[in-house]
């Protein structure tokens, strides 16, 4: 037996390769998406104080590494471990740096931004909505 029903849920392809599925009016995940910038930007400002104190390139390497592990923990707690961002990145160390000179997370989190934010702007006025429609009908109740 099956249940179905919409939850929202949508597919973007990520750099014409693998699937990131997430409900971009989940205001839970708005949530979870603004608590993991803070901690994105914690780890960039660490590796910004260990770049000074170390001229070891091998330590280097494994802390950028280890960031990496980190911050794609960050983004399965963000959008759920359905997303395997192993497999959405294909491999790639989100602290490397594209074209542009910006750490691929950064890139990532720029290009998502916009539909995290019409999906929060989408629940707020959904929820509007309903809160007209529930006081409107409380309105017609007591007449």
């Amino acid at each position: 037996m099956k249940l179905v029903f919409d939850d929202g849920i949508k597919e973007f392809e990520v750099n014409g390769g693998a699937i990131l599925r997430f409900n971009p009016s989940d205001p839970a995940l708005y949530d979870r998406f603004r608590g993991m910038i803070g901690k994105i930007e914690k780890l960039e400002s660490d590796i910004a104080k260990e770049s000074k104190e170390t001229s070891d390139g091998n330590k280097a390497l494994d802390k950028l590494c280890e960031y990496d592990h980190k911050v794609k923990g960050f983004l399965n707690e963000a959008f759920g471990l359905d997303n395997d961002f192993e497999q959405i990145f294909s491999g790639l160390n989100l602290m490397a740096v594209g074209t542009n000179g910006n750490r691929v997370v950064a890139n990532f989190l720029d290009a998502i931004r916009p539909i995290i934010e019409d999906g929060a702007k989408q629940h707020a006025k959904a929820a509007a909505a309903d809160a007209v429609a529930e006081a409107n009908a409380r309105r017609n109740a007591v007449k």
